[in-house]
């Protein structure tokens, strides 16, 4: 990977929530300031970096507009967008990596959730069926 240009708002290294919240720092904004713009609470801004939820088309739409991003890039990285952090960084294997093994933990955390999820629901029936 040394020498490579590591393309980090791509469909491979970067989820919705880590292009919007990239977008929203460059564009010199912070969580409440956006959602203040967008008409919502900045939970929801937070869910939507956090890949817990998607916005809305016409949310979609007006941050694209908000951060001068297209619509496309924020979802799915390619397009008109903004570039990677600073050179210095793209430089440092070890931040890659470091981030990479987050985004992995983070989608084996989501992956547990859904299952226990599923697990409290089977859970819940298999109650009702008793009290019957």
């Amino acid at each position: 990977m040394a020498g490579e240009v590591q393309d980090w708002f791509g469909p491979d290294a970067a989820t919705f929530g880590d292009r919007v919240a990239g977008a929203r720092e460059a564009a010199g904004m912070n969580q409440n300031q956006l959602a203040r713009r967008l008409g919502v609470k900045k939970a929801t801004v937070a869910s939507w970096e956090q890949d817990l939820a998607e916005p809305r088309a016409n949310k979609l739409s007006m941050m694209a507009g908000l951060l001068n991003v297209s619509i496309m890039w924020l979802l799915t990285g390619e397009g008109d967008g903004m570039a990677g952090p600073a050179e210095e960084l793209n430089a440092a294997q070890d931040l890659y990596e470091v981030l990479a093994e987050l985004r992995e933990i983070r989608a084996e955390l989501r992956s547990n959730v859904e299952r226990a999820g599923r697990l409290e629901k089977k859970l819940r029936m298999l109650v009702e069926q008793e009290k019957q």
